[in-house]
């Protein structure tokens, strides 16, 4: 079980709050999730900046370090609790391909037994890039697979062909992996190529959060309920915690996909709907 947070904006923003300084930050979980963490940005190009650390983020000076200087439109951050893999750099999250960066809360059941048959699932050239032992490395390369069935792997994304591409590995993975009558694999992914940014919920609690990290504002078009889809956000933040205890954290559906388009409009789906579409 691990730990991710994501944050897209239209204007370039610190999250050292929420990394750090809240009540309940990722800096305060990683007590409990302390097998390394995971800092990806999209400051300058279209390739994310990631820095990594394999001790607990509470007590490595490099992590508060690396989230007082972001200052950005698209992070993604990930404190990891070794389920599958040992702990070392080609284990950590956030994974990365090109544009696009990827993590993983949760963990998929029977792996071991089934890692070959999912692998089989990744194109060739895809799976050669596979370095680590988790499985959270190879659901991000099988949806970047099902993903380039639907669009180019490069330039612009569509925001509902990225969470289909998604819907669509949750769907290959636990039809390979889960046992009827036993607990699910949990799958909260959460993807981005620093414009549009995608999460899904499985098995595990997800939060969106209509509030700016580093001001505490919340958006003078909102009055106290989650937004509704169509909306345009100023920003868009995901956790898989609450990170404070105000009342502007509004808990994802299970089996449910949120995101946000390029331009920060907001789009929500349930994976069985995904899944259905021809």
């Amino acid at each position: 079980m691990c730990r991710l947070f994501g944050f897209r904006s239209a204007v370039p923003a610190a999250v050292h709050p929420s990394l750090v300084t809240e009540k309940n930050s990722l800096l305060r979980q990683s007590r409990e999730h302390k097998d390394g963490w995971g800092i990806a940005t999209y400051e300058t190009g279209e390739q994310p900046l990631v820095a990594h650390g394999l001790g607990p983020a509470y007590c490595d000076p490099d992590f508060e370090r690396v989230s007082s200087r972001v200052s950005s439109r698209t992070v993604v951050a990930h404190l990891r609790l070794a389920s599958v893999g040992k702990v070392e750099k080609r284990n950590a999250h956030p994974f990365h391909h090109g544009r696009w960066c990827f993590v993983h809360n949760g963990t998929v059941k029977n792996f071991t037994q089934h890692q070959h048959e999912v692998e089989a699932l990744i194109r060739p050239d895809l799976r050669a890039n596979i370095r680590g032992a988790t499985d959270s490395e190879r659901c991000f390369y099988l949806f970047l697979t099902r993903l380039a069935h639907l669009q180019s792997l490069e330039g612009p994304a569509c925001v509902e062909k990225v969470a289909c591409a998604l819907a669509e590995t949750m769907g290959l993975v636990s039809h390979l992996t889960d046992v009827p009558g036993q607990e699910r694999s949990s799958m909260n992914f959460l993807v981005t190529n620093g414009d549009v940014m995608v999460a899904t919920r499985r098995n595990r609690t997800l939060f969106l959060s209509d509030t700016a990290p580093e001001t505490g504002k919340r958006p003078h078009h909102l009055h106290g309920g989650p937004p509704t889809p169509g909306t345009q956000l100023e920003q868009f933040v995901l956790a898989s915690e609450q990170l404070s205890g105000e009342d502007h954290w509004h808990p994802i559906d299970e089996d449910n996909i949120v995101g946000v388009d390029s331009h920060l409009v907001l789009h929500r789906w349930k994976v069985q709907e995904l899944c259905a579409k021809p």
